[in-house]
């Protein structure tokens, strides 16, 4: 057993799939197998569970892949480590982002730092603030950047930047003639909202609260998992919504989406880098987390 081991096991989790981990890692499936399969013999049980099309991990599998990704982590951070020393900064950096951040604000920072350091390589996984603040407890991750604060003890928040968020409509809607509108008249409107976990929703259940109401007091009529599908779903004229207008930018600008304000509703929010309290960065992280607080400071 090695590391590559260790790192095929990782993708094929990651992936739910020994097809998709092979067209990943450009491997035949029949070596993917053959390495889950030495691994399976190394320790002495079943890892992974062959469930149709996909691949899901044993009890055995859960352990194996929570210590694989600390010791991938630990292995990429030795080699930025030993980079530094010799006064150079290079390596790989997995790096997570909620939603809007990850689809909306590091792909640009992320293409210019690259620029900066050529011989880095930068992978962004993109999911809830739930599911990212995980990964950073778990150390799959060794930053990223959301878009709520979190109580758990562990984790390390500092804010980045300001997002504004807006309810977002068509522009053919019965409003679009309009800058702003009443909270009643928002809460008799049909509308979509993003699933538990998102950072939005808890930033629009913040925004709620400051002013004595619940997001239950929404005319709720659809939770949809992303952003993506939140904006496919207004402009399907399923209802409207509230997220930050960076995910539609391209739309306000052409005039297809609207904009608008609530009255007495603050819907300014923060991003936050996000790390483990207990775990010391590595050099690349440093250098990246330097730049993104120069950009935005």
């Amino acid at each position: 057993m090695d590391l590559w081991h260790l790192k095929v096991f990782q993708k094929v989790i990651d992936l739910k799939g020994f097809s998709n981990a092979s067209k990943a890692i450009n491997l035949t499936q029949p070596t993917i197998s053959s390495h889950i399969k030495e691994l399976e013999n190394y320790y002495g049980c079943r890892l992974v569970d062959r469930l149709g099309k996909q691949a899901l991990p044993t009890k055995a599998g859960e352990l194996l892949y929570e210590y694989a990704g600390k010791l991938i982590s630990l292995y990429e951070e030795t080699g930025t480590a030993m980079a530094e020393f010799q006064g150079k900064i290079s390596g790989r950096l997995v790096v997570g982002g909620s939603t809007i951040p990850g689809n909306y604000l590091l792909p640009h920072e992320i293409g210019d730092f690259l620029k900066k350091y050529k011989n880095v390589n930068i992978t962004v996984i993109i999911g809830d603030t739930e599911q990212i603040i995980n990964d950073i407890l778990e150390y799959r991750l060794e930053l990223a950047i959301v878009g709520a604060t979190t109580d758990l003890k562990q984790i390390k928040q500092k804010k980045l930047i300001e997002d504004e968020m807006g309810l977002i409509i068509r522009s053919d809607h019965k409003w679009a003639s309009r800058d702003h509108v009443s909270i009643d008249m928002l809460l008799s409107e049909p509308f979509i909202i993003r699933e538990q976990g998102s950072g939005t929703l808890k930033s629009i259940q913040n925004s709620f609260s400051k002013i004595n109401r619940d997001i239950s007091s929404l005319n709720i009529i659809a939770q949809l998992g992303s952003t993506a599908a939140v904006i496919q779903g207004i402009k399907s004229n399923v209802g409207v919504s509230i997220f930050s207008t960076r995910a539609v930018k391209e739309e306000l600008a052409a005039g297809t989406l609207k904009a608008l304000s609530v009255k007495g509703v603050d819907l300014k929010r923060n991003f936050y880098l996000t790390t483990h309290k207990d775990r010391t960065a590595s050099p690349l992280c440093r250098a990246f987390t330097d730049f993104l607080e120069e950009r935005f400071k």
